[in-house]
């Protein structure tokens, strides 16, 4: 775990974005560990207006402007889910320093960017695989060349998705856990 996300204290239960590339297993991770946690799954791909999805699935890369809205929304839904609940995963690219930051303003509570990387070879192969998904094979080259990995003053624990997803979700537990406080012993 970097120095910066070991700096990251969670009051009650945590917030964590699994972000990285399409492919890289967001959702999957993502929801595997919001369960373990017991908190809420949000998956950024269902909070995208419908004007972003039809642009991704005709093959044409999301600019910036088409990013803000959609990252203000998240931001928003996580905040709601985190006052409710205490706590909230949510699967995100978030594949830009500045767009990390507008999470992190909206939400407006310490958050933790749990990165999935891979090699290209491996998220090409992930996502020719699915058939269900809008994003195509062909944008991924175009997420690579938008991806700024966090760097020692961000709050982030990188992960490789060479690893299978129980492996994941129990380092990432174990992150959490130093993170996290423990619950007071009943009295």
């Amino acid at each position: 775990m970097s120095t910066a996300a070991s700096q990251v204290r969670f009051e009650r239960r945590p917030i964590v974005v699994v972000m990285g590339v399409s492919g890289s297993g967001k959702s999957t991770i993502g929801a595997a560990l919001a369960q373990r946690l017991g908190v809420p799954f949000l998956d950024a791909d269902d909070v995208h207006p419908a004007a972003n999805v039809r642009k991704m699935a005709s093959g044409v890369p999301l600019t910036d402007a088409d990013r803000w809205p959609w990252l203000g929304a998240l931001g928003a839904a996580m905040r709601e889910h985190a006052d409710a609940e205490g706590g909230v995963v949510s699967g995100c690219s978030a594949l830009k320093r500045a767009y990390r930051q507008r999470l992190m303003d909206t939400i407006g509570r310490p958050v933790l960017f749990l990165v999935l990387d891979g090699c290209r070879e491996t998220l090409f192969a992930r996502m020719s695989a699915r058939g269900d998904h809008y994003m195509p094979p062909g944008l991924l080259d175009s997420q690579l060349a938008d991806l700024e990995r966090p760097d020692a003053a961000e709050p982030a624990l990188t992960l490789s998705i060479e690893q299978d997803v129980d492996t994941l979700v129990e380092e990432a537990m174990a992150a959490l856990a130093v993170l996290t406080p423990s619950p007071s012993p009943a009295s």
